[in-house]
């Protein structure tokens, strides 16, 4: 199940909210949840206070009866890493000795940036 996080001011924001998701889970049976965030590299306030405690709190006062949050994996060495990698396989040709502004400015085009 996906739900969505990060809903701030009166706006509407992405749904099914996951505070509300997780109140409600337990009227329909489901009293056990493992939760965990793939929008998140790193563990943060949002994840360990708003997901980890906060919402945590709504789906056991709701009824629920076992909740895992799944922490990022943060600085995780295989983590840390795969995100290197990603980084230095993208980043071809933007890191070099000398700064080419001529260079960047092809590259930044390349990828769309107004002329």
């Amino acid at each position: 199940m996906t739900t969505f996080q990060s809903r701030f001011g009166r706006e509407p924001w992405l749904q099914p909210y996951t505070d509300e998701t997780l109140k409600a889970l337990p009227s329909e049976g489901v009293t056990s949840v493992q939760v965990v965030c793939p929008g998140f590299s790193a563990d943060c306030l949002e994840t360990i206070e708003e997901i980890g405690m906060e919402n945590r709190d709504y789906f056991l006062e709701a009824g629920g009866t076992r909740y895992e949050y799944i922490p990022c994996l943060n600085a995780e060495p295989g983590h840390v890493a795969a995100l290197t990698g990603l980084l230095a396989d993208q980043m071809q040709g933007w890191l070099t000795n000398e700064h080419d502004p001529a260079m960047s400015d092809r590259l930044a085009r390349n990828l769309g940036a107004p002329h």
